[in-house]
């Protein structure tokens, strides 16, 4: 509707701000002077990540825009200049808005213990791209295990086979079973919280607990198709000591 409108209106704040919390489109319309308001633009990159081909790139020299945006939209960060990418205040908050933002950091702030923990609280799966020190650093691990278990995988070998940080990726995605070390793979404790998670994170577990009936059976109970992860041995017991349907129905 902005597109219809007088000139005046166009440069009338109130009736732009209106026009944009309908659509983002509309800033385009608004008067330049509106087009460059911190506010408007925030609104507008909040909605949809196309907005951010509104912004003039002079714009995003300027801090206390370029912090507004990227609070609303982190990936404004992209745009911003050489030396606000390497301003630790504005990309803490682009990654914790979206830990995608990281990429866009100076590379300095990319090793940033504070920055990068941040960044992977939003995105566990972000581990993936952070220096072989930070996949070794236990607190920046168990955050990013936290919310992606499957972060294990870019985890040290070490902390691959750290208890706590496999028990709470297994609590996240059972499917991170497949990243533990062989040692933990073969902890009862371990393996009984991955399968409560996802029943084939059985098929990840050791020989040993194949064979190990109450795991067995807690994942049967909730697929019985996983049987087929059983050791040969208790797949054999548990075939033969269950009922045949005759037996079942006979009284």
């Amino acid at each position: 509707a902005l597109y219809y409108a007088s000139e005046e209106l166009r440069g009338d704040r109130e009736v732009v701000s209106e026009a944009v919390r309908t659509t983002w489109k509309a800033l385009s319309y608004a008067t330049e002077e509106l087009q460059e308001d911190g506010d408007l633009l925030s609104e507008a990159v909040q909605q949809d990540d196309d907005a951010l081909k509104l912004i003039d790139i002079e714009l995003l020299n300027d801090k206390d825009i370029t912090l507004k945006l990227v609070k609303h939209n982190g990936m404004a960060l992209s745009l911003a200049s050489d030396r606000l990418k390497a301003d630790k205040e504005i990309v803490l908050e682009a990654v914790q808005q979206t830990g995608y933002a990281l990429e866009y950091a100076s590379e300095e702030l990319r090793r940033d213990k504070e920055v990068v923990l941040e960044a992977v609280k939003e995105n566990g799966s972000l581990l993936k791209h952070v220096s072989e020190e930070l996949q070794g650093d236990k607190e920046v691990v168990l955050e990013a295990v936290k919310q992606d278990g499957c972060a294990l995988k870019y985890a040290s070998e070490e902390l691959q086979g750290d208890k706590q940080i496999v028990l709470e990726a297994v609590k996240q995605n059972g499917k991170a079973l497949e990243y533990a070390s062989m040692e933990l793979r073969a902890d009862e404790e371990i393996v009984l919280e991955a399968v409560k998670q996802n029943v084939n994170a059985l098929g990840n577990a050791s020989n040993n607990i194949r064979g190990n009936k109450e795991i067995v059976l807690e994942a049967v109970k909730q697929d019985g198709n996983v049987l087929r992860y059983a050791s040969i041995g208790l797949r054999a017991c548990l075939l033969y000591t269950s009922p045949s349907p005759r037996d079942s129905t006979s009284s």
